[in-house]
């Protein structure tokens, strides 16, 4: 009880009130910007927050993770483009709907369930994260080595359409993490001489080059001038009764996969807006409508989406693993302010995980108002020029880095990773599991070390659950290998099938 009483006090600082508004704001606009992600906007406050105390610098950082996904929504049913990526299946019925003149009731309908399906999330997180951590504080080194290795295939696996592409990413991130001193001895590795090398590569930079920085160059080099106008009948706003019960199932349904995805790491509100919008269908007694301005496919896609969040929120904190790109830079900003994602993390600051709770919840009920209020300023803001955008992405970028060092070499630590992060983004490297394996390196290298010190390397197969992480991680490299291998296999037999009849003719 004292936890609660504590977690709740600390946003009675007006400095948080500050934070959480500042947070909403960016987010909003954020997601109402194309091509700005959630990930790279947190990157890029990750930089400023840094020197506040941990719940005001998480009270931005969240708030703009929720906002986000809310404003991404504005382009996805007025212009046809997602403002994130977890807005993908939004613009499958969002847009036509748009251009059926009911703008207005799409967005209502969108802000609507995207507030439940935040809200059934974060119930998720409060009642399954800290049993999920207490039976994580029992793993020893190699129950806690096989979890991440798991917890880097499962990332590997999902954020990558070449298997082979995305380990090597992760290799090249477990490398990197290699950087600097041993875990164990304390001697430096890797430094080559250079002094700012012996505490490792500022991941912070790391993550703004690879997320903030290789984005904006990729913008600047595939820019081309061709402009959708927004729509701007908006139409009527609030569903009638009717609506409310086709949109009922859809969000039943989907908000359970929102949440079952948020929890499998690096699954994010894509996948589950997808696949939400996809079993919708299958279930929907007017399938032929979907696709062409559904309110049950809308409904379906923006509560899986938006669902994920909780889910997600679950595997970092109870866990240590990224749930998804988002939390993988929250995680390096948590590091820094001396906190340790994981099982520990509801021991020593159980008033924190009530914290992040409340301001989860917060910030989505802001987001639900400031929503529902007819901001028709928002369309304009869609016409903005994209390179008035790229200037201020780029200054923040510097001024982010810069401050969390104040150390130039940070900058072009950062510059560097947004270099090679462009040449991984059109080579179709993922970036997400080098961020991963940066992160988790040093606690996966520590952990097997020890592992191996306390009893060789058989204690990783002999101990029931590290070998059962192991072996899902084994599965989860191989079983889209093995997909992907039989649907070519059909896609080949099809092809001689209809190649046949024309050879006979």
């Amino acid at each position: 009880m004292n936890a609660v009483a504590e977690g709740l006090g600390a946003l009675l600082d007006p400095t948080v009130a500050v934070c959480l508004l500042a947070g909403l704001l960016i987010g909003t606009l954020v997601g109402a910007f194309p091509g700005v992600t959630g990930s790279m906007a947190v990157a890029l406050a990750s930089g400023f927050t840094l020197t506040l105390e941990p719940v005001q610098g998480l009270a931005v950082l969240l708030t703009i993770y929720v906002g986000a996904n809310y404003g991404d929504r504005i382009p996805s049913i007025l212009v046809n483009t997602p403002g994130t990526p977890a807005a993908i299946a939004t613009t499958l019925d969002g847009y036509p709907l748009a251009k059926q003149g009911k703008a207005g009731l799409a967005l209502v309908s969108s802000s609507m369930v995207t507030t439940g399906g935040i809200l059934l999330s974060m119930a998720l997180f409060l009642v399954a994260a800290r049993p999920v951590a207490q039976i994580a504080l029992e793993f020893g080194p190699a129950e806690m080595f096989a979890l991440v290795v798991f917890g880097l295939t499962i990332m590997i696996s999902i954020s990558s359409k070449s298997i082979i592409k995305g380990v090597l990413a992760g290799i090249a991130g477990l490398a990197i993490a290699t950087v600097g001193r041993d875990p164990i001895t304390g001697d430096s590795r890797f430094v080559f001489g250079i002094n700012d090398l012996n505490s490792g590569l500022p991941f912070i930079a790391v993550i703004i080059g690879l997320f903030g920085i290789a984005e904006l160059f990729d913008q600047l080099l595939t820019h081309r001038e061709h402009h959708v106008k927004p729509i701007s009948s908006l139409g009527r706003w609030w569903p009638n009764r009717s609506e409310y019960r086709q949109m009922a199932r859809p969000f039943g349904v989907s908000s359970v996969i929102g949440m079952i995805v948020g929890v499998v790491p690096a699954a994010g509100g894509d996948i589950a807006g997808l696949i939400g919008w996809d079993r919708a269908k299958r279930m929907s007694k007017n399938p032929e409508k979907f696709g062409k301005g559904s309110l049950e496919g809308l409904t379906a896609a923006d509560t899986a989406s938006s669902a994920t969040l909780g889910g997600s929120l679950t595997t970092t904190m109870a866990l240590g693993i990224p749930g998804d790109s988002v939390m993988a830079v929250m995680i390096g900003s948590m590091i820094i302010w001396g906190l340790q994602p994981g099982p520990s993390l509801f021991t020593n600051s159980p008033d924190l995980m009530i914290s992040i709770a409340a301001i989860m919840i917060i910030a989505t009920l802001l987001s639900l108002v400031i929503s529902l209020v007819r901001m028709r300023g928002m369309v304009k803001l869609l016409d903005l020029p994209n390179h008035y955008l790229w200037v201020g992405i780029l200054i923040f970028c510097v001024v982010g880095t810069y401050t969390t060092t104040n150390n130039l070499y940070t900058v072009w630590v950062m510059l560097a990773s947004g270099v090679a992060g462009l040449i991984m983004k059109r080579t179709g490297f993922p970036p997400g599991p080098v961020v991963l394996g940066l992160l988790l390196g040093p606690l996966a290298e520590s952990n097997l070390r020890r592992a191996l010190i306390i009893d060789g390397p058989s204690i990783l197969v002999t101990q029931p659950i590290s070998a059962g992480l192991l072996m899902l991680a084994l599965l989860s490299l191989t079983l889209p290998l093995i997909g992907r291998a039989r649907q070519a296999r059909r896609d080949r037999s099809s092809g001689a099938d209809t190649d046949e009849p024309a050879l006979t003719r």
